[in-house]
């Protein structure tokens, strides 16, 4: 069984189409990349997913249950959501804001108890940034505040993150450490599908891209096989030449950069 199943969705905001009759699925333990440009419908599919949006058409399955059928407590149990920005004016701890992951698992009035501390711990020190849990979170980088995102994800026990732009802002060093941390977590088993403008980032750590444009999906398949010349110009309608190096990883030239014939060249300098 697929973990999500999603079923002829549309989705309008006025009367203007967002999503048109949607249907795809997604599996467990893979990362999945949603590529597309500006308005083709990214964000609203992850917000459809997740539950924040209820269609004008189809449904949303999650293992076979709808998801408007499922408690906000429920879904957060399985399933972290981490939009595109995030800020809280108050300056909590990093810690207070991972051990925030439990409140699903919490009745309405509660106190964190040492189980609830500990979890955070462990989840701050599995992405190397325990050093920060005294830091207020207004005071760190954007690229630390989305591993602590993603270490209170992991405190909250979701097997399941939807994440919209994750790398949006970050600079290159962070970008690099993040996709890392996605693919080490992917490979423990966890899932997930992600947005990005980055072709490049589904290239190197995702199994499968959807790819959207004007609420529509124009292709759906293994990376590899879907990120190529043709599909990239279908997309963003530019040029852009997908290689191989010789180390069998790929990436995204654009033409009208760097106007290149010897592919062969190009593999060796990259």
């Amino acid at each position: 069984m697929a973990l999500f199943t999603v079923e002829h969705l549309t989705y309008c905001y006025t009367h203007n189409p967002v999503l048109q009759d949607i249907s795809v699925s997604f599996e467990p333990g893979m990362i999945t990349a949603l590529l597309g440009p500006n308005g083709s419908g990214k964000t609203t599919l992850l917000k459809l997913i997740v539950g924040l949006y209820r269609p004008q058409r189809g449904r949303v399955l999650l293992e076979g249950h709808p998801v408007l059928s499922i408690s906000p407590k429920q879904l957060a149990r399985r399933i972290a959501y981490v939009p595109q920005s995030h800020r809280l004016s108050f300056g909590y701890r990093v810690l207070d804001v991972v051990m925030m992951g439990r409140i699903p698992h919490k009745p309405f009035f509660f106190r964190y108890t040492d189980k609830d501390e500990q979890a955070a711990l462990d989840a701050l020190k599995r992405l190397s940034i325990l050093h920060l849990k005294e830091r207020p979170y207004t005071k760190i980088s954007g690229g630390e505040r989305q591993m602590v995102l993603i270490a209170r994800a992991l405190t909250q026990g979701a097997d399941i993150f939807i994440m919209d732009e994750p790398a949006n802002g970050l600079d290159y060093g962070n970008q690099i450490r993040l996709l890392a941390c996605i693919a080490d977590l992917a490979d423990s088993g966890y899932t997930f599908i992600k947005t990005t403008h980055f072709p490049d980032h589904a290239l190197w750590i995702s199994d499968r891209v959807v790819m959207l444009k004007e609420g529509k999906i124009i292709g759906d398949g293994p990376t590899t096989e879907v990120i190529n010349r043709a599909s990239l110009y279908d997309t963003y309608n530019t040029h852009v030449d997908v290689i191989e190096l010789n180390d069998g990883g790929r990436i995204c030239v654009p033409e009208e950069l760097h106007p290149v014939n010897d592919h062969k060249k190009v593999a060796v300098v990259f």
